[in-house]
């Protein structure tokens, strides 16, 4: 299975903001900035219990991302065709990695997705995904992973991972496990994802990887390149940043080669 390339959709025009390009992606790329969104959408008075999302009513537990607070969930159901995707639409096997509330997993499976497994190596993201399957009436697996390791022997006909693509450095150590969905320390998990991710693929599956200009698109083709992996666009768009931000970002689906 193969993605053919996307057209960029166009965006508004807006001035460069106030420090030039350099000072924009440093802002964009802050980690702080994210483990700051973090705590705020974790603790935030107003978070809700249920939210609704591409028509539908989902259950949030604490403790788990919520799809509200950020444009990157919207984002990765377009990519993936499942904005408006009609019930028995796909087909083949999926495996998401980073399953959060289960949005993705869930239409996945209502889509058409013969098989479907949600990681998530938050415990309550797992637990979260398993009440709204139940609740939208689809059969999936959820499980507590860390990437690949609770998936067992299993192969994909489709693996995506929307990424924590922003960059923390080497030795920050995770304060919440809501955290892991924001940055990643080193780019430890991603190295892994590279590596690993075309190894659990039925043959001609896609190993796909949402990422997004507010990490270093650098550094990744860079460790790609020393995991002997080769990555290549197959969809971008700009939208804005959301709830906690004005910027736009480019959003990335990438296939992993």
């Amino acid at each position: 299975m193969s993605y053919e390339h996307g057209d960029v959709l166009p965006v508004p025009e807006r001035p460069a903001p106030a420090g030039g390009r350099q000072g924009r992606q440093g802002r964009l790329r802050s980690y702080e900035r994210s483990l700051n969104r973090s705590r705020q959408s974790r603790s935030r008075s107003d978070r809700p219990k249920e939210f609704r999302f591409a028509d539908r009513d989902w259950t949030l537990l604490d403790e788990v991302f919520a799809p509200l607070y950020s444009p990157s969930t919207e984002v990765a159901l377009g990519f993936l065709g499942l904005a408006d995707a009609p019930a028995g639409g796909q087909s083949g096997s999926f495996l998401e990695i980073g399953c959060g509330s289960g949005v993705i997993a869930v239409l996945s499976a209502l889509a058409g997705r013969t098989r479907v497994v949600a990681a998530d190596i938050n415990p309550r993201a797992v637990e979260n995904t398993a009440v709204n399957a139940d609740r939208h009436g689809v059969r999936l697996r959820a499980v507590h992973s860390d990437l690949f390791s609770g998936v067992g022997d299993e192969r994909f006909d489709t693996i995506f991972w929307s990424s924590n693509y922003v960059l923390a450095p080497e030795d920050y150590l995770y304060r919440s496990l809501h955290e892991y969905a924001y940055v990643d320390p080193g780019y430890r998990a991603h190295r892994r994802y590279l590596t690993q991710a075309p190894d659990r693929l039925a043959p001609g599956g896609a190993a796909l990887l949402h990422f997004s200009g507010r990490g270093d698109i650098e550094e990744l083709h860079r460790i790609a390149g020393a995991c002997g992996r080769e990555l290549r666009t197959v969809r971008r768009t700009t939208v804005l940043e959301g709830e906690y931000g004005d910027d736009l970002v480019e959003h990335l689906l990438l296939q992993i080669h």
